[in-house]
């Protein structure tokens, strides 16, 4: 496995006091989205996971993970934009 990075960071505020965090690669996202996701579980969730891992293993550009990372913490409304 890889580190796939994206071409743009992605900002999102996790945790209680809505610390942001700069998500700069899949390892990351995979990181968030397997320990601390609000909504764990929905399809977006899934989509983004199964996504930053193809991403990792070389089987899926970062930046197709990168955009279903993005939904996935729109939908978690944790995006930041």
């Amino acid at each position: 496995m890889q580190t796939a990075w994206f071409s743009k960071p992605v900002v999102v505020s996790v945790g209680v006091t809505g610390a942001t965090r700069n998500l700069s690669n899949t390892q990351q996202a995979i990181e968030l989205l397997t320990t601390h996701w609000r909504d764990a579980g929905s399809l977006k969730h899934q989509s983004a996971l199964r996504a930053c891992r193809r991403a990792t293993s070389g089987d899926m550009s970062p930046d197709t993970a990168r955009e279903a990372f993005v939904e996935a913490a729109r939908e978690a409304h944790i995006l930041v934009e």
